[in-house]
């Protein structure tokens, strides 16, 4: 009845609601995954109560198309839940974000892919009643494996983009949702959360010089040839009066953010230092990575909510031509996407991945709290780089200090 649709609408806006209120800015990636989690167990749900639902006299060829609708449903879903709610334990930190590599993992999703076309072709034959609750279980957790077992592979500075495949997912479990219920908005909407979140995927994964195909059968930033370089040399410490006294000579200047900036809620003040610059006739800019931080658009959403202008945020295809013109490079929180191992070492597990290439301006400072690997597990040769100087300790506190010198 409307009675009960009204109400259910009105409960889960409002948690919905709380939830997103609640929610800081440096913890939406795991809201925007659990949410997927929520539309993939929405259309298990929707599929199953289609399956068993008595009132459909479907025969025939109509029967066949529902069903196959159905088992598409609930596939999709399974998987899209399964995976989601790994990525968001993966990216609030409940499990090692590390990557679990099985023995021959692609066999075993091969394996399971095939189980589940075997299992369809069942599903499909049954002639009694409710016979087809049997396949359709055991695929439902074929499915729920598969999604586990995809996201718990992938490894490495790539959780954007899982994040952004798992939001295409979720647009084909709703379309597929919508065919069972002969709902065209549903449809339309599920296609076109599902087209975009692929193109996505496919534009990150091109940035990354990743191959599409192996993000979706896991595994994706974990592979090597060999032994990777051991980073050695001697790391140059900088303070904030000396950072500050850097940035006051300069006159371009360029921002590079990452995710420590997003843990240390520092964008606010990295804006007043941009205001304070500019006011001084400072060039100020800020490169953005594709992959930064934990989701698609990461960083230009908290640039965003700092009311950083937006004429001069770059992408990195805009400015990687340009360090040699850079006086000053501030690196926050980020390191495997300004990672030379990438360009220099074959054998290093982000190998081939474009990055920002900061250590071609005059002096690169870089804000940390240690010197600890990124997301990657990758040593950074730029931290010993003869122009490269270490501010060590919490982003925004730091930022505030050479804010306060600045102006001092």
């Amino acid at each position: 009845s409307y009675g009960i649709l009204l109400g259910a609408l009105v409960i889960g806006g409002s948690i919905g609601l709380f939830a997103a209120k609640k929610v800081a800015m440096t913890q939406m990636p795991e809201l925007v995954a659990i949410m997927h989690s929520l539309v993939g167990m929405a259309a298990v749900l929707v599929g199953y109560a289609n399956f068993m639902d008595t009132s459909l006299t479907l025969t025939g060829v109509e029967k066949t198309i529902h069903e196959v609708e159905i088992y598409l449903g609930i596939l999709i879903g399974a998987v899209t839940f399964s995976g989601s709610v790994i990525a968001f334990c993966k990216l609030s930190e409940k499990i090692s974000g590390k990557p679990m590599l099985l023995p021959a993992r692609h066999w075993l999703n091969l394996g399971l892919l095939i189980g589940a076309i075997v299992l369809c072709g069942m599903f499909l034959h049954q002639t009694e009643s409710g016979g087809g609750l049997y396949p359709l279980g055991i695929m439902t957790v074929i499915a729920l494996l598969f999604g586990i077992h995809m996201v718990m592979a992938i490894g490495g500075a790539d959780m954007p983009v899982v994040v952004s495949m798992l939001n295409s997912y979720s647009g084909w479990a709703a379309a597929a949702t919508g065919f069972m219920l002969n709902n065209d908005l549903l449809i339309v909407t599920g296609a076109l959360v599902g087209s975009s979140g692929a193109i996505l995927s496919y534009i990150m994964c091109r940035a990354m010089n990743r191959h599409f195909l192996s993000v979706i059968a896991g595994g994706f930033g974990t592979a090597s040839g060999g032994e990777a370089a051991v980073i050695e040399g001697e790391v140059h410490p900088i303070d904030a009066e000396e950072t500050a006294r850097l940035l006051m000579d300069s006159k371009n200047i360029m921002i590079i953010p990452g995710y420590g900036m997003a843990v240390a809620q520092a964008q606010h003040t990295v804006n007043e230092i941009t205001k304070f610059l500019r006011d001084k006739g400072k060039k100020v800019g800020f490169g953005i990575h594709p992959v930064a931080g934990r989701m698609p658009g990461h960083m230009n959403v908290l640039l965003a909510e700092a009311k950083v202008p937006y004429d001069i945020v770059y992408e990195m295809d805009e400015i990687n031509e340009d360090w040699d013109k850079v006086d000053v490079s501030i690196v926050i929180g980020a390191n495997d996407i300004v990672n030379p191992s990438a360009l220099d070492d074959p054998n290093s597990p982000i190998a081939g991945m474009p990055v920002l290439e900061c250590w071609k301006g005059d002096t690169t400072i870089v804000m940390k709290r240690s010197m600890a690997s990124g997301y990657a597990g990758v040593g950074n040769p730029l931290f010993v780089k003869d122009n490269t100087r270490m501010l060590f300790g919490d982003a925004n506190k730091m930022l505030q200090e050479v804010l306060k010198a600045l102006k001092g």
